[in-house]
Formats: C-alpha cells, sequence, structure tokens
C-alpha cells in the first residue's frame, strides 16, 4: 500500500529514530521485551499488562520500563502503543510519568493520546515531525532531552540509519578513537545497556519502517544486519512477541508516516527487491 493517507481502518504508525506511535492491531503475543519505555493505551475497555515480579496493570492505560520482559492483553482487538527511546530522555521524568500512568493521572493521559490518535486520523497523511511536535501531540509538552557523550551520540546515529552495513562495536570505538574495552565501558554507561543488546533492539526496530510492504523476508534480514531468517526470526519474536510473517499479516492497511520520509528511498529500493 502508499503512504498517501490514513487508511480506512485507521491503523497507522508514526516513526522516527526517538519515538514510536502505533495504532493497529495487536494481534497474539508472546511475551515481548521493548528497548524503549512502552506505553500502551487501550482503544476500547481495558487492557492488562503483566511484568513478572510486579502488580499487573489492568486500566485505560499501562506503562513499561525498557528491556522489561512483560505480557499485553487487550479488550480490543486494536491497541494504541507509544515507544520512547531512553537514550532521548531523562530516567527521572520518565520515573515521574510512570506514575502518573499508574496513579490518578492515568485516565488524563489516555484520553489525550486517545484525542490525538483521533486528530491525525481526521487530518490524514502527516509525514514530516519533529521529536518536539510529537510529545506535545500526545504528552502536552516535551519529554525532557537527554545528553550523550558526543561519541557515543555518533555510534547511536550509525545505529539508528536504517538499511546501512552492520555496526560493529570495533567500527564505532576506532571512530571514536577509543579502545574498543574503553568504548564499550563508556557506552553502557551512557546509555545503561550494552552495545550488543542496544544493536539488538535497533535492528528490530528497523523492521517497522516495512511492515506494510510486500518484500521478501529473507533479504530484508540480511538489509537491516541479521545474518541468517533464523536469528531474525528469533529476534523478531523477542522484541514483538510476534512472528515476523505475523507482524507483517497483521499490518496490510497500516499508514506509516515517518520524520524523514525522504530518509527511506535508498533502503526502500533494497529491501524492496524480490
Amino acid at each position: 500500500m502508499t503512504n498517501d493517507a490514513c487508511p480506512d481502518s485507521g491503523h497507522l504508525m508514526l516513526i522516527s529514530p526517538e519515538r514510536v506511535f502505533y495504532a493497529g492491531l495487536l494481534g497474539r503475543p508472546r511475551r515481548r521485551t521493548s528497548g524503549g519505555y512502552a506505553i500502551y493505551v487501550s482503544m476500547q475497555g481495558t487492557l492488562r499488562v503483566t511484568i513478572e515480579g510486579r502488580p499487573e496493570q489492568v486500566g485505560a492505560v499501562a506503562f513499561v520500563p525498557p528491556y522489561l520482559p512483560h505480557n499485553v492483553e487487550s479488550d480490543s482487538r486494536c491497541i494504541i502503543s507509544l515507544v520512547i527511546e531512553p537514550e532521548t530522555v531523562l530516567p527521572g521524568p520518565m520515573a515521574a510519568l510512570g506514575a502518573r500512568i499508574g496513579g490518578a493521572g492515568a485516565m488524563a493521559l489516555a484520553s489525550r493520546i486517545r484525542q490525538a490518535y483521533g486528530a491525525l486520523v481526521a487530518v490524514g497523511r502527516r509525514d514530516g515531525f519533529t521529536t518536539t511536535e510529537f510529545d506535545n501531540l500526545f504528552f502536552g509538552e516535551p519529554l525532557p532531552a537527554r545528553a550523550i557523550d558526543r561519541r557515543v551520540a555518533r555510534a547511536i546515529a550509525r545505529l539508528n540509519a536504517v538499511g546501512t552495513d552492520t555496526v560493529t562495536a570495533e567500527d564505532c570505538a576506532s571512530s571514536a578513537n577509543l579502545s574498543q574495552s574503553r568504548f564499550l565501558h563508556l557506552f553502557k554507561d551512557e546509555t545503561g545497556v550494552s552495545f550488543r543488546a542496544f544493536r539488538a533492539w535497533k535492528r528490530a526496530r528497523h523492521l517497522l519502517h516495512f511492515v506494510n510492504s510486500d518484500i521478501n523476508l529473507a533479504h530484508l534480514a540480511q538489509d537491516i544486519g541479521y545474518p541468517d531468517s533464523t536469528h531474525f526470526s528469533h529476534s523478531i519474536r523477542r522484541f514483538y512477541g510476534l512472528q515476523p510473517r505475523a507482524i507483517f499479516s497483521g499490518s496490510r492497511d497500516l499508514a506509516i508516516w515517518r520524520s524523514d520520509p525522504h530518509s527511506m528511498r535508498v533502503a526502500e529500493l533494497r529491501h524492496g527487491r524480490t
């Protein structure tokens, strides 16, 4: 399908290197593990989010910190979810947002996010947006930005680029004029996770750009950095709780609006091969 307008289904996704908004089918996922802060909002009725060792979240909205395995169930077949990349925001304010979602502010935030979604459906195509515009739309204010060491920030930019060759820690260390061990320590200090875990999440995240396309999944896996189809399937199932084919099957009527639509042209040509 094309991205020229929001489809009749109302299923849509906004995606940038720093944020994702998704409104569409939940499917029947197994346990999932987002690399970003995950915020789930029910379209109708309630949802239930379970994190091992924590009380079940039941209501209109739920909050899950990064890299925590969890299960999501909803009264509706469709769900709204937002993903905030942790390296882009301060941990303190995000913890406060999580407390707000778990407290008296839950319904107000859920209502705002639903209204923002309704406005997007009414407006139609909206390619091109900034992180500040995204945050203002869904949260009413920009989320406090996190400062990252410029050497790590350059590595993150490379990992965020879709359709590039595999990025290694050795490459990033060399570019930063650091030993590999020093770079890996610096990266974890700055981001809170290992380079390997961070790269695995970003690689799986790249899949989102292509889920409404008719493409060869084996070629896509190779182009976004997986050594083979087995690793691809296992990684996608870990992060999203679904097999790649199930994700593509449920996204045929999904409109994708990107922060920088022009940046995808080269990658689309590569992944579009049959």
